[in-house]
């Protein structure tokens, strides 16, 4: 067939993520630029305005022509949340509305709290019939279309699944113009063709290149269009991933066939934005539809064997009917995300990839032309959290739910929606005889100690209240800053009536993390144990160093104890006698109870054969201790060697030899 391909787009490449959408149009609803969204300053202004809310990352200006204010106007616009601005020829603005003010569907897309409110906001947007045909006169729903080729797939095979290159290719470049059945003939030869090719790759370049000599754009808008377009067609709730293509979510099959439509509509395109503005109506809006659904999804549980219980609820209009079903999904996923959960042990190769990329900021990792995983640099603190999630589910034994580990949101195909909001910490993971309090940032600048060091220690402070058990936090970052790690070293917080607690919170990079994550699972090692282990060993130096000697202690501990699990090997002890922390409170068999006071030390630059330095708060600020917590280091002398510490007994000051009386059973160091 001769012809000349267009591709259409239900999102914008500029703005992949429809996920971002809702927390952009609320932070336009309080502003000024409702109503007021076109013009050159305007465009400016909004611009600017999502940047100064953290909506955008508009680094150094990079953007001067507000090209982003108009991507987000559009998705406002093309999802009915704002009124489109309309040309002549497709009637008068008075008909609908003021341009760029808020519809009735914009509100109602204002009040989804809820994962699933959102995607049935979506679902309706997308079933309004506003995609330009050819002809420039009829429109249709890309959604539909999509629908009824996959069902006709499902017809013929079994399954409604699409691949990714299936969809780049006879997909988002075809519409109700087409024969839906050679659509579907393309597709299954596409199909039979690759199976048999020695080379994936090769094969699909040489299929798109073909397909576009009919396309006057760049062949890789074949691709990366259809990621975008994939991306936000799963958003309607109906559609979810199969490898790296789509199919259809088996328990909205039947709103699957009720939406599938293969022919374009002769509304005049007003008519179709009235009612995409005002929230289109759907199939479940419809009591039999509703009635059906409902009873689809009750079987499909009945046959899972999960339990359920709707008897409260009345089930005579549609919206309760609807209710009913929303509860079910709920129970559904939940019991879906307890079998992902299960299922993560196994995936621990692809999660420390993941921790790779995010090392790296973002990106892309392709294993085949079929499966490949991807970080977007924009969404890198969504993916922190649910990988360090993934990470846990897959240590496991966890005695809270997957579900009540997070704070963020997951789509039907377990993948971030969102960071989790503020208030509470990252992740919760309760085991039997502690708690593990994670937190995570994609911060690495001097302010990560200025925006985490207040709300992780409250975070830990209320855990170590609400918990009846020890509770460990654990801070990991990209990069630690020396002055967050210094917080952490202190660890204090005053709890309601100042009551005075020093927390345990291990600052790591993801790195370091990652390390031991991997030597966990390679020796077929991974158990919660292991972490709180790596957690004490950290902390054990945090009152004798300073904050860049405990970074390099804690990033020598996390090499050390990966290599103990890799090689069966503990290390050899070379700290056996206890470390002195200032002011340590010191039992002797025969003087009683002291207190030490000072340091004895000598130093191989010093002139002086012996250095006496004040050590009942800390050290002076010339003097640290090393990483190994026993030699020092002096601005001006160098390397040194502790020999004593002087103790204040009731009626004796002394110098104790060190280690050697720290080593014997006369002392005991509290």
């Amino acid at each position: 067939m001769s012809e000349q391909i267009d591709i259409w787009q239900v999102g914008n490449t500029g703005l992949r993520n429809p996920n971002r959408i809702q927390e952009g149009f609320k932070v336009f609803a309080g502003s000024p630029f409702v109503g007021n969204l076109h013009g050159k300053d305007n465009e400016l202004g909004f611009m600017n305005y999502l940047n100064e809310k953290g909506i955008i990352q508009n680094e150094d200006g990079k953007d001067e022509s507000g090209s982003h204010a108009r991507k987000w106007r559009l998705m406002f616009a093309k999802n009915g949340f704002i009124y489109p601005q309309l040309k002549k020829k497709e009637g008068t603005q008075e008909e609908l509305g003021i341009p760029d003010d808020i519809t009735p569907f914009g509100r109602s897309f204002l009040k989804a709290d809820t994962y699933p409110a959102v995607q049935e906001c979506y679902l309706r947007a997308m079933s309004v019939e506003q995609e330009p045909m050819p002809d420039g006169i009829h429109h249709f729903s890309p959604l539909r279309w999509i629908l009824a080729i996959m069902l006709e797939l499902e017809r013929r095979t079994g399954t409604s699944e699409l691949s990714r290159i299936e969809f780049s290719l006879w997909g988002h470049t075809t519409n109700p113009t087409y024969d839906l059945n050679k659509v579907v003939n393309n597709i299954l030869d596409l199909r039979k063709r690759r199976a048999a090719a020695p080379s994936k790759r090769k094969f699909d370049k040489k299929e798109v290149a073909e397909r576009a000599k009919n396309y006057n754009k760049k062949a890789d808008n074949f691709f990366q269009y259809s990621d975008m377009n994939m991306r936000y067609l799963r958003i309607s709730g109906v559609l979810q991933r199969k490898g790296r293509g789509l199919i259809i979510v088996p328990t909205k099959h039947i709103l699957a066939e009720k939406l599938a439509k293969t022919t374009a509509s002769a509304e005049p395109i007003i008519e179709q934005y009235k009612l995409l503005c005002n929230g289109a109506p759907l199939p479940t809006d419809n009591l039999e539809v509703a009635k059906s659904l409902l009873d689809d999804l009750t079987k499909q549980m009945k046959e899972r064997h999960i339990l359920f219980d709707i008897s409260d609820l009345p089930l005579i209009t549609p919206a309760e009917i609807n209710i009913a079903r929303q509860r079910l999904e709920n129970i559904l996923a939940q019991t879906d995300e307890i079998q992902y959960a299960n299922d993560q042990c196994n995936q621990w190769k692809e999660i420390a990839d993941y921790m790779t990329l995010l090392i790296k900021g973002g990106g892309k990792m392709v294993y085949d032309e079929d499966n490949a995983i991807e970080i977007p640099k924009d969404e890198t603190p969504a993916y922190l959290e649910w990988t360090l999630w993934r990470a846990a589910l897959a240590i496991d034994h966890m005695v809270n739910k997957p579900y009540e580990v997070r704070g963020f949101k997951l789509d039907s195909d377990f993948m971030p929606v969102s960071a989790a909001g503020g208030g509470k910490g990252d992740l919760y993971c309760e085991f039997n005889d502690f708690t593990i309090l994670t937190e995570v940032t994609m911060s690495a600048s001097s302010r990560q100690e200025a925006m985490e060091g207040e709300p992780v220690r409250r975070h830990v402070s209320d855990a170590v209240l609400q918990y009846d058990k020890p509770v460990y936090g654990m801070f990991i970052a990209v990069r630690i800053d020396t002055n967050t790690a210094e917080t952490f070293r202190h660890g204090v917080w005053y709890a309601k009536g100042d009551v005075k607690q020093r927390l345990d919170i291990v600052p790591l990079t993801l790195a370091q993390f990652r390390k031991y994550f991997v030597a966990m699972f390679e020796a077929n090692k991974a158990d919660p144990e292991k972490l709180r282990s790596l957690i004490l060993k950290c902390e054990s130096r945090r009152d004798i160093l300073e904050a860049p000697a405990w970074k390099q202690y804690i990033d020598a501990t996390v090499s050390e104890k990966a290599n103990e699990i890799a090689s069966g090997l503990a290390a050899h002890k070379t700290d056996d006698v206890p470390l002195v922390p200032a002011g340590a409170i010191v039992r002797h068999v025969a003087f009683g109870v002291g207190q030490v006071v000072a340091i004895e030390a000598s130093f191989s630059e010093c002139p002086a054969k012996t250095v006496e330095l004040p050590y009942l708060r800390s050290l002076p600020d010339e003097v640290s201790f090393c990483p190994d917590g026993k030699s020092l280091l002096h601005d001006r002398f160098g390397e040194g060697t502790v020999y004593a510490y002087v103790v204040v007994f009731k009626n004796h000051m002394m110098p104790m030899s060190y280690p050697a009386a720290f080593g014997s059973d006369m002392v005991i160091l509290e």
